[in-house]
This record gives C-alpha cells, sequence and structure tokens, in this order.
C-alpha cells in the first residue's frame, strides 16, 4: 500500500504536468500551519525560478486542474478544498469521503499501510556492551532501550536483523577476576599446571560473589602494583590460551550472562547472538598481517598504525593503532576483527552500532579503515549512532543519592515502585495485579522518558514525570489504549462477541461526523510516513511523537463522541472499527518502541 503523501503527490504532481510544468513540484507535506490547511504544497515557488512565471499564478493553475474548473481536468473527490495563497503555496484539505476510504484500506492491511523493503537486507545492530563479571547500570539504559527499538523498525520493515550484545570478555578484567580468586583460593584445580582431569561444572563463584570480587580486584590494582602485574600476567596466560584459566573464564561467562539475560529480560530487551570480543580474537592475527603485507599499515614509534586522515577533515583525526608498542590490541583491533567476523558470518548490507557520543572519533577511524583497507564492500553502510547521557534534575550525570553509579535493577525498581504507589492512590486493584500493572506501566514510562528524546541529546530523568498519567509520558499512552480496550469490551458485553468482532474487522469506517473525529482520521493516515522516517533516520522518538498526537487525537474524540450510546448502527459500528484501528497502530507502535499495554490501569 502506497503512503497518502506519495499518492497526494502523485495526483498534485500530475497536475503541474497538465499544466506544463514538471511533475517533480507536486511534492506534497503535512502543513506547518494546521490552522490553515492539512497539507501543503510548496512547489510553485521552485517552478517560478524555473519558468520565469509568477508563482501565484502557477498555483492557481494547479490548483484549478486539482478542483475541476478547467474542462479537461479530470474531477476527482479527493480534495475538500484546494487553494492558491501568495506568494505561491498550494493549501490542500483532504476530502472527508476519500479519508475514510484511506483509512479502510489501511485497517484491511497487515502492515497497517506500512510499505516494507523491496529488497530486504540483513542487518547487524551492535548494542548492549556490557562487561561480564559486572552487574548492568545506569549506564548500559541509553544502549539497551534504542538499540532494541531500532532493531524492532528495521525488522517491521521488512530486513533481516541481528541482536548482537558484543559483551566485553577479553580484557584486563578478566584477569583481574581469575588472579583475585586465585589468591582467595589458590587450592582450585584451575590454577594447579599439572591438573590433566576434568574441570568442575559447576563454577567456584555466585554471581553475587562475582559482582564483588570485580571491583574489590580493580580498586586493589590500583593501589597494589604487585597485584596489578600478577593480574596482567594472568591475563596474558588466559589470553594465550591457558587450559585453567580458560575453564575458569567459561564459569565467569555463564554466570554472568545469565544473570545479564534476567535484566535485560525485565527490560523487554533480546539479542539474537551473545557474541563478545573474545569470539574476534581469532580473526586478528590474519588481519594484521594482511594489513601489512598490503601496505596499509606500518610503524610509528613502535606502535602498528593505520593513517585515517582526509584531507577534507575539518578537525584532527589520529591514525588508528592496531598493535601497541608493547605488542597489545586494542578496542579498535577488536572491533575491525568484528568486522571481519560479522562479514563473513552474516554478509549484511549494513553494521549499526549504539554508543555513547564520546565514542564518535573511535568509529570514525574504525570505519575508515573498513573502507580504506576493504573489510567491507562499498555497499556495507557502517553507522554510528551516539547518544548523549542521562542525567538527574541537577543536569549532571545520574547518579544515586550516595553519589554512585546506579544498579539498572535499582533504577527499574524505583520507577515501578512509583507506578505501583499511583495505581493505589486510586485502589482500582487488588496489590497483586497492581504489582504486575506497575511492572507493564513502569517499563513504558523507563523506555519512553528516554526514547522520546532524539538520542544525540542528554535529557533529565525524571521519574515524578516520566510515571506521571498525564502529558508526554508512556503511562499516558497506556491510559489511552487500556481506555479503548474498555470501550470494546462494553461493547462486546452491551452487543455479544460477534457483534463486536463483525464491527471491528468487517465495518465500514464512515465518512467524518465531526471535527475530532476527522483529525482522528487524519492523524490515523500518517502512520505509515511516520514509521517511514523513523525507519530511515533510525529515529525511534518520531514514533513517540506520533503515538503521543495520535493518543490526544482520540481522546479528544473520545470525549466529544458518544460511541456507544450513538443510535445509527451504522455509525455505530464505524466508531468501533475506527477506534480498534487506532488501537492496533498505538500497539503496534508502542511494539516498536519496545513496551507492551496492560489490560487495566
Amino acid at each position: 500500500m502506497k503512503k497518502l503523501l506519495d499518492v497526494l503527490s502523485g495526483l498534485v504532481g500530475q497536475a503541474f504536468a497538465d499544466c506544463g510544468y514538471d511533475s517533480s513540484y507536486g511534492k506534497v507535506t503535512v502543513s506547518n500551519r494546521p490552522d490553515l490547511c492539512e497539507f501543503q504544497c510548496n512547489g510553485a515557488l521552485a517552478a517560478a525560478k524555473a519558468y520565469r512565471k509568477a508563482p501565484i499564478k502557477i498555483a492557481s493553475e494547479v490548483v484549478e486542474r486539482l478542483t475541476g474548473k478547467t474542462d479537461q481536468a479530470e474531477t476527482k473527490p479527493v480534495w475538500q478544498e484546494a487553494s492558491a495563497v501568495p506568494p505561491g503555496f498550494i493549501n490542500l484539505k483532504l476530502d472527508a469521503g476519500f479519508l475514510a476510504g484511506w483509512l479502510g484500506q489501511m485497517a484491511a492491511d497487515e502492515k497497517l499501510g506500512c510499505d516494507t523493503e523491496e529488497k530486504p537486507q540483513t542487518m547487524v545492530i551492535d548494542y548492549g556492551g556490557p562487561n561480564v563479571a559486572k552487574p548492568l547500570h545506569i549506564g548500559h539504559l541509553r544502549s539497551a532501550i534504542i538499540g532494541e527499538s531500532i532493531k524492532r523498525i528495521c525488522r517491521f520493515m521488512g530486513n533481516h536483523v541481528i541482536g548482537d550484545v558484543h559483551l566485553g570478555d577479553w580484557g584486563l578484567q578478566m584477569g583481574l577476576i581469575m588472579q583475585a580468586v586465585k589468591e582467595e583460593h589458590p587450592e582450585l584445580p584451575y590454577f594447579d599446571p599439572d591438573f590433566s582431569g576434568d574441570y568442575p561444572e559447576e563454577a567456584p563463584f555466585t554471581i553475587g560473589e562475582l559482582e564483588q570480587i570485580y571491583p574489590a580486584a580493580s580498586a586493589r590494582a590500583k593501589e597494589d602494583e604487585e597485584f596489578s602485574r600478577r593480574a596482567h600476567d594472568t591475563t596474558y596466560q588466559f589470553q594465550n590460551g591457558d587450559r585453567g584459566l580458560r575453564a575458569l573464564w567459561q564459569h565467569i561467562i555463564r554466570v554472568s550472562v545469565a544473570d545479564l539475560k534476567e535484566n535485560y529480560r525485565r527490560l523487554n530487551v533480546d539479542f539474537d547472538v551473545w557474541y563478545g570480543e573474545s569470539d574476534a580474537q581469532p580473526f586478528i592475527p590474519d588481519m594484521v598481517e594482511r594489513m601489512k603485507k598490503e601496505g596499509y599499515a606500518h610503524e610509528s614509534q613502535g606502535a602498528l598504525i593505520v593513517d585515517v586522515a582526509e584531507e577534507t577533515d575539518t578537525k584532527e583525526v589520529p591514525p588508528c593503532i592496531l598493535v601497541k608498542s608493547d605488542g597489545a590490541t586494542l578496542y579498535a583491533t577488536t572491533d575491525l576483527a568484528t568486522i571481519v567476523q560479522r562479514v563473513r558470518e552474516f554478509d549484511p548490507d549494513a553494521i549499526i552500532y549504539l554508543t555513547d557520543k564520546r565514542q564518535e572519533m573511535h568509529f570514525t577511524q574504525v570505519f575508515r579503515v573498513s573502507r580504506k583497507t576493504g573489510l567491507v564492500d562499498d555497499h556495507v553502510k557502517l553507522v554510528h549512532i551516539g547518544f548523549g547521557t542521562m542525567n538527574g534534575k541537577d543536569g549532571k550525570p545520574f547518579k544515586t543519592r550516595s553519589g554512585g553509579v546506579m544498579r539498572l535493577e535499582y533504577l527499574i525498581g524505583e520507577i515501578e515502585d512509583a507506578v505501583y504507589n499511583r495505581i493505589m492512590e486510586n485502589r482500582t486493584m487488588e496489590e497483586a495485579e497492581a504489582r504486575q500493572t506497575a511492572a507493564v506501566v513502569g517499563l513504558a514510562a523507563l523506555k519512553y522518558g528516554d526514547l522520546s528524546n532524539q538520542a544525540s541529546k542528554d535529557y533529565v530523568f525524571d521519574i515524578e514525570r516520566f510515571s506521571s498519567f498525564e502529558g508526554n509520558t508512556g503511562p499516558y499512552i497506556l491510559y489511552t489504549i487500556v481506555r479503548i480496550k474498555s470501550i470494546l469490551a462494553k461493547y462486546r458485553a452491551n452487543f455479544g462477541e460477534e457483534a463486536e468482532s463483525r464491527a471491528a474487522s468487517e465495518a465500514a469506517i464512515l465518512p467524518a461526523a465531526g471535527e475530532a473525529e476527522h483529525q482522528l482520521q487524519l492523524c490515523l493516515a500518517q502512520f505509515a510516513e511516520t514509521i517511514d522516517v523513523a525507519y530511515h533516520e533510525l529515529a525511534p522518538h518520531k514514533i513517540c511523537q506520533y503515538v503521543y498526537e495520535l493518543s490526544n487525537a482520540f481522546n479528544q474524540f473520545y470525549h466529544g463522541t458518544k460511541i456507544l450510546a450513538e443510535e445509527n448502527e451504522e455509525r455505530r459500528e464505524s466508531y468501533i472499527r475506527l477506534i480498534t484501528l487506532t488501537r492496533q497502530v498505538l500497539e503496534t507502535g508502542i511494539d516498536l518502541l519496545g513496551f507492551s499495554a496492560p489490560d487495566r490501569m
């Protein structure tokens, strides 16, 4: 199904062509002055320069063609109003019958009018990025939330999308943990070079113990040089294949990943593959050797580097270091090897990364090396989405009351408690149901509060505002969906399940009987454009803005319309079909954002 703006642009473009002008001038956009018109076309202003004619005259000719005021024009019941306005704008308002018919087609379409990719792409989305043996904290929130939404949007548009958590599982933190365990429990077989049997299946630590071991070892290494040296040696031994340390490492991975999966489950975030930095290591030697052999990499002050600066750079872009002078590799080396791995395993058309925007230079270097050395073909898109920070009300990065970095599970708990308290204020449900509902609504509050901001911008995390049932918040969107569910349930109770099913899926959507209904229909018709823009711009905040506007349009319609009390059966069934479509659009929108609605609030 074509998008509404494409259809309207085609009609106006044809009118331009019929008047002797190029059809490309007929592009129609949503009006930026909704008090004057619904849609507009500014093509006459551009055409005036090309055809050396007054723009108002061109606009008037096109309007006459659109409204059927010339002998040659074929009258189409599309426009309720089309007018030429100085200096040359074309203002447009849709015919109510055309709009209702459009919504009928949209309601019958499986994708609600959204066009999917004609040639689906294979896309890898790298988001999450937690380190094993560490609990998720609020610094991991934005990558998980934004990445999950972008994955869902790209998948909804018909692409084959692979979400990769990309674990930090190879660096010094592994050596620090292993050395700390060794010094606490030297009797374990992992540290016995003569041990040749099978290592224990059960890990020698719990996730709680593991999460205490790392920060203690990290702090000790900063004060105890000898311990730090031993940890570095252990890291080297582990990375070079020590059998016992590798077995201990597998325990760390299993225990950590099980906990990470549970925490991501609470965020309604899931990954298709759980690869880490370790999975890229086998690709590094051949990759580095090829770059040296083909002249891309050269030594500088003992390090192996690739120059990536370009003449058009407006700021310095340092060389990308592959191997340090001491022989160690860096994050850039691992990220480049990960690209090699992904190309071989998935043959992607696009690789998208979600990280803090402060890593922008890192990805500039990695992408340029990938292009320059041929790790990826020219058709492969490499995209870095750098997000801003989540700040407290003081404008500084969000912290706990004691000034520490808050664990993600505590943050989720706080916002669930805030929603629970609001629910219990109304006393509409029992405590157990209220807790379950608070978990669903709390997640919406958390995710919507983040996603409603443009990813690159910093934003203020305000639990009180995010958990409000009013205003531009997740709970408000859910409350609107729950209200529609309630109306449909009452209709089913009054007229029977069969009648409700028939009205919700078969009834014709009639031309709007009033302005509020017309505005609701108009907003619904713009769903496909919204998803298309959000997809091509990788911008979930566009969907947030849309579902908020649609919720407002529905609630204005609801407050001004007697839906169930409507005496005309055809009109009443039309209302049911219309609000069912509204529910489907809202539920599709919030699913793309990564949360769902409860049955009651």
